[in-house]
């Protein structure tokens, strides 16, 4: 994870030097470091943690909450109202989702689930800061200058991990770290935060309505996990519950 994001920040950081881009107001640096700590740190963070002990299958139908949580600190952060029917169908995915969490664990929530809820509230906190954000800079600056002011955790992070675990290159493996820093820590960052500008956060969490699903599916494609019958269905259903809200009055 640490590496990762000190990869991520490497080209970040190039990025701001090469076009010479001016430091962040004073006013955006507390809206960054929470960008950072949310998006750059916290989530990627106990997701890994999580996962150690959960299937992917399992994270990708508890992380479906993602956009309804993102709403939730986007209307309490900005002070939109959004309509009865959205907090409805927003109430009924929720419940999904406990309920999927707790049949999964045998009756009770796990240690991985508390590890996967903290990751929702704080990646949820990054977004809408970073959308709001992104309306006073351009997108890629928000996740550029997050992931820069993370260097100084991220890189005696990365010298530890390094230290402690044995590290063997492949030409997969090189491939795999490079698609994460470059494509997922930043540039898919870069598409997401000039799409929340763009539209507003509460409908924007809304696209991610698609991810548990894709996640599942890649899990089988990829990882050769088997689903039991409960998370197709579950990730269904919130995902019903989702599009629901999308179609409700913000």
């Amino acid at each position: 994870m640490a590496v990762r994001s000190v990869l991520a920040a490497a080209i970040a950081g190039g990025c701001l030097l090469w076009l010479r881009v001016p430091l962040p107001d004073r006013r955006h640096l507390a809206g960054l470091a929470v960008v950072g700590a949310g998006v750059v740190l916290g989530f990627p963070l106990l997701t890994t943690l999580a996962l150690e002990t959960s299937s992917t299958a399992h994270a990708a139908v508890v992380v479906g909450l993602l956009p309804l949580t993102t709403a939730l600190l986007s209307a309490l952060r900005t002070g939109t109202r959004p309509s009865r029917t959205f907090w409805a169908a927003a109430s009924a995915g929720a419940a999904v989702v406990i309920a999927f969490t707790v049949q999964q664990s045998g009756g009770a929530l796990s240690r991985a689930d508390a590890y996967l809820f903290g990751a929702l509230l704080v990646c949820a906190a990054g977004y809408t800061e970073g959308g709001r954000l992104a309306r006073a800079m351009p997108g890629w600056q928000v996740i550029g200058w997050a992931l820069v002011l993370c260097l100084p955790l991220t890189v005696p992070a990365a010298a530890l991990a390094l230290s402690h675990e044995p590290v063997e290159p492949t030409a997969h493996g090189v491939i795999g770290l490079l698609w994460v820093a470059a494509g997922s820590q930043f540039l898919g960052l870069v598409v997401w935060y000039r799409g929340m500008a763009a539209i507003g956060v509460p409908r924007a969490s809304q696209l991610q309505l698609a991810q548990p699903l894709l996640t599942l599916v890649w899990s089988v494609l990829l990882l050769g996990e088997h689903l039991t019958p409960a998370a197709p269905l579950a990730a269904a259903a919130v995902l019903v519950c989702i599009a629901v809200t999308q179609r409700a009055r913000t």
